[in-house]
């Protein structure tokens, strides 16, 4: 651990994760990072990519790759780490599609696509590299090659950038198996032998007709069943049974609905341990029939919660239900939807009522707990930049929440705060939030 004359959970001001952000090179700028063997395909797709993310191709969009601009900001926002989630489009992925997360469904997609995030992951190491005390990478993995997935992140325990793993659900329908299949059982075990955490980024996008009335929106808002049907396969197939130390992270998804599904799961499974209900034995087997642990104990050992716009202070009312030890606050920059440029009183709206030893947790222990991040190191940072203790317990008032002529009050709406780089989008290139 970094010598300091002060800890982290002890200075006047907090040191703040940013358990969500997201960054990713310039488009072009990942053929550097490919094998040369395939810079000439790499030119062709490029030439004929169109992003469908106006936040990509606008003039803010160096905010995902611009190193000291980036700081910035990040200063101006009170944050002292961010970890690195994918936002701009790495090599090979559709081409003006809606959604691009999509997982490759044939072997010669699978091959450029994985090319693809090996390059986004190369750059990622690069870019944390350059701030290694205010970056944390997430190593992009498919389920599609286990062995390829292992192997990344291998490779990425070794560079010392990365804080855990970020894979892909497998959605509804996909020729690949869900992850209650046996075939991935030497990656789960592998994260698990290095205390490395999986994180999920509701991205299992089901083929939707995009066409067809609401289509789109159909699509964006069916993720969210797929992450619920995803925990469900790992607490049903056994996977937390089998790895006992597995972390999974749920992130910018919420975190109360883990609970209620696995609530849902305690009570059809504790009919099968005993009662007269027969309907669980129908449908039961051998792995669900010697499950040690109720769905909702498997959540609570098992789950960490990236959160960002969803934390507010009635959730806060009731955070110990889902583990104050759990919780991460994250301010999902760039992403117009996110907390910058306000994250302090944002911060101090979800906040201001929790005790400090808490808040402290929250926004920042428990992530550096569970991605590997020295937090006394970062002190000269936090006192430089951080929140103050004292500014943000004292409550908002609509003498001090004054913004674009607008009173906001703490129990007026979610998100009380002007933020995300889509709503500045008439200022200069390099304007600051």
């Amino acid at each position: 651990m970094t010598e300091t004359t002060e800890r982290w959970d002890t200075i006047d001001r907090y040191v703040v994760i940013s358990a969500d952000s997201h960054a990713g090179a310039d488009l072009r700028d990942y053929k550097a990072y490919l094998p040369s063997k395939w810079h000439d395909e790499f030119d062709a797709w490029a030439d004929a990519y169109g992003s469908p993310f106006d936040d990509l191709i606008h003039h803010t969009a160096h905010r995902n790759w611009d190193s000291d601009f980036r700081l910035e900001e990040q200063n101006a926002d009170g944050v002292c780490t961010e970890m690195i989630i994918p936002n701009t489009i790495p090599p090979f992925f559709p081409t003006s599609a809606v959604f691009v997360v999509g997982l490759p469904k044939t072997a010669e997609e699978f091959e450029r696509r994985l090319v693809g995030v090996q390059a986004h992951n190369r750059w990622v190491n690069d870019f944390v590299s350059l701030a290694p005390l205010r970056r944390r990478g997430l190593v992009q993995i498919f389920p599609n090659d286990v062995d390829a997935a292992m192997a990344e992140v291998k490779w990425a325990v070794e560079q010392g950038t990365f804080g855990g793993a970020l894979l892909a659900p497998v959605p509804p329908g996909h020729p690949i198996p869900a992850f209650n299949d046996l075939r991935y059982e030497p990656l789960w075990s592998l994260c698990e032998e290095l205390d490395f955490p999986i994180a999920v980024h509701n991205v299992a996008v089901p083929d939707v007709d995009l066409t067809a009335p609401g289509g789109k929106a159909l699509a964006m808002f069916s993720v969210h069943l797929w992450s619920e049907f995803t925990l469900m396969q790992l607490i049903m197939g056994g996977v937390f049974e089998r790895h006992p130390k597995l972390k999974w992270v749920p992130t910018e998804s919420g975190y109360d609905w883990p609970l209620q599904v696995a609530a849902r799961l305690d009570y059809s499974l504790g009919a099968s341990k005993g009662a007269d209900n027969r309907t669980m034995g129908m449908f039961g087997d051998d792995t669900t029939n010697s499950l040690s642990l109720m769905p909702t104990e498997y959540v609570k050992r098992h789950l960490w919660y990236g959160v960002s716009v969803g934390l507010s202070p009635t959730g806060m009312a009731e955070r110990h239900t889902y583990g104050v030890d759990r919780l991460m606050w994250g301010s999902d920059y760039p992403h117009e939807e996110g907390s910058t440029p306000q994250s302090k009183i944002a911060i101090r709206w979800v906040f201001n009522d929790v005790p400090v030893e808490e808040t402290r947790m929250m926004l920042a222990g428990n992530a550096a707990d569970l991605y590997g991040i020295d937090l006394d190191a970062l002190v000269p940072i936090a006192k430089e930049i951080g929140p103050l203790v004292s500014e943000v317990h004292r409550p908002i008032t609509a003498d001090d929440a004054d913004f674009d002529g607008k009173i906001y009050t703490a129990d007026f709406i979610p998100r009380p705060y002007p933020g995300g780089s889509l709503l500045m989008r008439g200022r200069e290139a390099d304007a600051k939030f």
